[in-house]
């Protein structure tokens, strides 16, 4: 697979999406950054704001997601909002990389589980990186197994993540961006 042939979909956020950017932009790699009037944006480079029928088309129920998740998340603006453009990101993508945290009951921790759960949602190869694991993870259809190293195999590819990513987060990243692209 060629790099020029490749779009790495992303949200352009501090973390995780800064460094999937960071990692595309020296790869040579088109980044398309799905993002929000008023949104906090770490990257520049690919930046597609969303109109405001845009982010409807990625609307979903906060009842719904918190039942999905086992877990409650507060309805305001702000957060609708990453969930709709995480929305736009993995519906766009072939194939989805996060990085986070896998936890007991097979989602992943914070707002990022959407993306996760959206990818299994539309059966969607889906990768996470689990950071206190130290390893990555693909989903098999009704739990997290071993991915060993994975590779990048679709041009149309989405990455996103948490805010919080840390050192090995930011390695795995960078590897997997090597391993595929060299």
């Amino acid at each position: 697979m060629k790099a020029e042939d490749c779009v790495l979909y992303s949200g352009a956020a501090g973390g995780a999406e800064a460094t999937f950017g960071a990692a595309a932009e020296t790869a040579g790699i088109e980044e398309v950054n799905f993002t929000f009037e008023g949104h906090p944006d770490a990257r520049s480079r690919g930046i597609r704001v969303l109109t405001h029928a845009e982010l409807k088309q990625g609307d979903v129920s906060l009842a719904y997601v918190s039942r999905l998740m086992n877990r409650k998340f507060k309805d305001t603006r702000l957060f609708r909002s990453v969930l709709q453009t995480i929305w736009h990101q993995v519906n766009n993508a072939q194939e989805v990389y996060v990085v986070g945290h896998v936890l007991e009951d097979q989602t992943v921790k914070g707002g990022t589980g959407w993306g996760a759960e959206f990818a299994k949602l539309c059966n969607k190869p889906l990768f996470v990186f689990d950071q206190p694991a130290k390893a990555w993870f693909k989903w098999a259809g009704t739990k997290f197994e071993p991915a060993g190293d994975p590779v990048v195999t679709a041009e149309r590819f989405c990455g996103t993540g948490t805010r919080q990513l840390n050192d090995d987060g930011k390695a795995a990243i960078d590897a997997l961006f090597a391993r595929t692209f060299g």
